[in-house]
């Protein structure tokens, strides 16, 4: 699924439609994504909150580096079982005494030698486990770049959420103090007890407590939003009341078989699993012989114990084979030491994919809860609006109480919150069991998009 998230690193970079895996041609795309939003832009669309945390976000960053660092040390090790190829120079000025007389000459050595491996155990090895874990990080990068996008997506839906809380407690408000005015004026007019205009003073000042309470968890939630992509806030979309959320059409077992394939989390670790293996047989191989080609050209006047010498040319031709004999014990210690680490690293790949399981069952438990909980909500929701407004008109024929009335409101507007909030949750929840997976594609997160509408004006 790693190209499926770098397209959907091109598609909210530079707008473009992504259908499917893209090539290295991509690759400009994703550089100029950075140049998408400019400086002190206001983001207003989903896909606005994407581009700017990927232009902005520090975890992001870093770990593209990382992914940078694997491939130049990948480089680095192939290398370095390539020919290598070295010159020398060596100018000198000799003064030698002998039988007491004084000799001085300029001393010139020039060389140029050609080595290439021909065998050695630990550089194979190393360079086989730079392949490994360029791999891995690429794998921490994708992992990196889809917990960024779900947690984007996560925040602007508490954004839209606490907003649409706010707007709710607002109406609410204004319907309490509509029902303490009729309240009020039946009360001068002696057709309402004291009781009842009390409760419902009672019941304003904590409808404006709740309002207040609303308006700093708006304040949060905005913060939140601002400081994981680095942009200022706008009028953002809201969710469409009609959008159908398409139903989970697998079992909880299928989700888990595609995080077991799929999921860069567990792929990241297997590769480090791998690379640990890896390296016992790097620590092994110190036991081994290393042979080496080297050809060698020489021109020099100096010759032993800087005698002079008349110009010489030479070539040579061999092998260079060193066998290890005895190293103290170390060789013995560093192959325990990566043997434990190999050891760990199983340890911790058994830990993530049982944390991985966890985490998708728990999702898709989620997934299902809030789907059904959001069908019963809107019926809650539809019915306490009904009988809130029975209540109003039962009250003003004398068949109801005031406290009923109020008691209906409440009802009514703690129902349409619950109904916004489970709408929410639902979809935060369906991209996290996506997230979980490794299967968040860029058509996911366009689907999402597509599911908001501008603000009526």
């Amino acid at each position: 699924m790693k190209f499926a998230l770098r397209a959907a690193v091109v598609c909210f970079g530079v707008g473009l439609a992504v259908g499917g895996a893209v090539n290295a041609a991509d690759d400009a795309a994703i550089a100029s994504a950075s140049e998408a939003l400019p400086a002190g832009a206001i983001g207003v669309t989903l896909e606005d909150f994407f581009t700017a945390a990927m232009r902005n976000s520090p975890r992001l960053q870093i770990a593209e580096e990382s992914m940078k660092i694997g491939e130049s040390r990948r480089k680095a090790a192939s290398g370095r079982l390539l020919p290598q190829l070295n010159a020398s120079a060596n100018v000198s000025d000799n003064r030698q005494t002998r039988l007491n007389t004084l000799q001085t000459f300029d001393g010139n050595r020039y060389s140029l030698q050609l080595s290439q491996v021909l065998f050695n155990w630990q550089a194979f090895s190393q360079r086989k486990q730079a392949l490994i874990i360029e791999d891995q990080t690429e794998a921490e990068y994708y992992n990196t770049l889809s917990e960024l996008l779900t947690e984007v997506a996560e925040k602007y839906f508490d954004v839209l959420a606490a907003r649409d809380a706010v707007e709710s407690v607002a109406s609410e408000l204004e319907a309490i103090t509509n029902q303490l005015a009729q309240i009020q004026s039946m009360y001068d007019r002696q057709l309402a007890q004291i009781t009842d205009l009390y409760r419902a003073q009672a019941e304003l000042a904590n409808v404006e407590s709740r309002q207040l309470m609303l308006q700093s968890r708006l304040i949060f939630a905005e913060e939140a939003l601002r400081s994981a992509t680095g942009i200022d806030i706008g009028s953002l979309y809201q969710l469409n009341e009609t959008v159908d959320i398409p139903p989970l059409d697998q079992d909880v077992d299928y989700f888990v078989q595609q995080a077991r394939m799929n999921s860069h989390v567990i792929r990241a670790r297997e590769l480090a699993f791998d690379a640990a293996r890896e390296h016992v047989s790097e620590s092994r191989g110190a036991y081994m012989p290393r042979v080496s080609l080297i050809v060698q050209q020489q021109n020099t006047n100096v010759g032993y114990d800087n005698a002079p010498l008349d110009t010489t040319d030479s070539n040579y031709i061999g092998l260079d084979i060193t066998i290890p004999l005895f190293a103290g014990g170390s060789n013995r210690a560093s192959v325990a030491e990566a043997s434990s680490r190999s050891h760990i690293a199983a340890n911790e790949l058994q830990l993530t994919r049982l944390d991985v399981k966890e985490r998708v069952t728990s999702a898709y438990l989620q997934v299902e809860s809030t789907a059904r909980h959001t069908l019963a909500a809107r019926k809650v929701a539809e019915s306490t609006a009904l009988s809130a407004e029975a209540m109003q008109q039962g009250f003003e024929l004398g068949a109801v109480t005031s406290v009923e009335v109020l008691q209906a409101l409440r009802d009514q507007y703690d129902a349409e919150r619950d109904l916004q909030q489970s709408r929410y949750e639902h979809i935060k929840y369906l991209l996290h069991l996506k997230r979980d997976t490794g299967t968040l594609t860029a058509e996911d997160l366009l689907e999402v998009g597509s599911w908001l509408t501008p603000l009526a004006n």
